[in-house]
């Protein structure tokens, strides 16, 4: 299995250059920590100042905003070398960023970005994105959290669940609804909410596996909002959620079959070692084929989620070929990981269920990942609507 660190159609020397830096930066200062991590329920704040400092967090955003500009290309690599380290729960925090921030720097005022988004690139503070409901999940047209206009601020009065970063975030970007008689889709809009506003109340989820990625469960009490906190235009929340849940799919894609790769990869480690019936695991015909199936999976998945950035990036595909392609290549890869791990577990046997292989702790998350950003089924049905299934 190749990993991605030569120039190739999709990868210039730019792009490799800046694989090495954050792949070092991985091994340094996040894969031997990471069950400290695990065991404290977050990631420390010094983290985000140090991949910061590497370009790590502002990678796609703008110059003018602390970051580097970089293309699509540049953010699949981020991604999956940060999800090289094995843990999902470091990818989800570490990268909070990337649902967060985006509505902000695309849609807020200047005064917005420059007071929320430059020290989140700077790696100063730490964004969170807030929409999921406890009575909603994945369907964004039934958010209930109200945002109601008294004088110079909104007032923000509801509950947002499975908040990653949701305990730190220093920024959140909260889905509300600003016309109370607009129905589904209609009146919904984007808040900066500080995430020292009076009225906010943090608590703290447990979860069967993201363990170094603190989720919260927030609820907003009367909670006072700026009107310049607005994002973009009122009642325009909807589309932009939208776009940004695209995006966030994509990542997830990357995420999904590099740890896959890493199951694989530790899979065909211990199956060129482990002696069983007298010659190693890897020459038992059922175990080769187990790996060529893993290997083809994870293939499957990265071509399909190189193709869509690439055929995005060239503006060759109509969005709604796009958004379905992009379904498509969540789920796709997100299946992958969880055939992936279940068949890593099962070659390293009795080691694969002990805590401190990667294959251990991808197994928990995997769930997690076919449900995030969207679920299987929900995705599928998108995918079909915008193909005019």
């Amino acid at each position: 299995m190749y990993d991605n660190a030569m120039p190739s159609i999709y990868f210039s020397d730019e792009h490799v250059a800046f694989r090495q830096t954050v792949r070092a930066f991985i091994q340094k200062e996040v894969t031997p920590n990471i069950q400290d991590w695990e065991d404290a329920g977050r990631l420390p704040r010094s983290l985000y100042k140090k991949a910061a400092e590497i370009g790590l967090i502002g990678v796609i955003y703008p110059e003018e905003l602390g970051g580097s500009a970089g293309d699509l290309f540049m953010h699949v690599v981020a991604t999956e070398e940060i999800s090289r380290a094995g843990s999902g729960g470091v990818s989800a925090s570490l990268g909070s960023h990337t649902i967060g921030l985006p509505p902000l720097v695309k849609h807020g005022s200047d005064h917005l970005r420059q007071t929320y988004a430059v020290p989140v690139i700077a790696g100063e503070k730490i964004a969170a994105l807030a929409v999921t409901e406890p009575g909603g999940g994945s369907d964004v047209a039934a958010l209930k959290t109200r945002a109601v206009r008294d004088g110079g601020h909104f007032v923000v009065n509801g509950e947002k669940t499975f908040i990653t970063s949701g305990m730190q975030a220093d920024v959140i970007t909260v889905a509300v609804r600003t016309d109370p008689g607009a129905r589904g889709s209609g009146g919904i809009s984007f808040l900066a909410v500080a995430g020292d506003t009076p009225g906010l109340e943090r608590t703290e989820l447990t979860k069967m596996g993201w363990w170094a990625s603190d989720t919260a469960h927030l609820s907003f009490n009367d909670c006072r909002v700026p009107v310049d906190n607005l994002i973009g235009v009122e009642g325009g929340g909807f589309q932009a959620a939208m776009l940004n849940f695209n995006n966030e799919r994509l990542s997830m894609a990357a995420q999904a079959y590099t740890m896959a790769d890493v199951c694989y990869r530790e899979a065909l480690a211990w199956a060129q070692e482990r002696q069983a019936f007298g010659k190693p695991l890897a020459q038992q015909q059922v175990i080769r084929h187990k790996l060529v199936d893993m290997a083809a999976q994870i293939d499957v998945a990265r071509t399909l989620t190189y193709d869509i950035v690439w055929r995005y990036m060239n503006q060759m595909d109509p969005l709604q070929i796009h958004v379905a392609r992009t379904s498509m290549a969540k789920v796709t890869a997100t299946n992958a990981l969880k055939f992936c791990a279940d068949e890593a577990v099962q070659i390293l046997g009795g080691m694969g269920f002990m805590r401190g292989t990667a294959s251990e702790r991808i197994y928990r998350e995997v769930k997690v990942m076919t449900i995030g950003g969207g679920t299987d089924e929900v995705l599928k049905n998108l995918a079909a609507s915008q193909l005019g299934i």
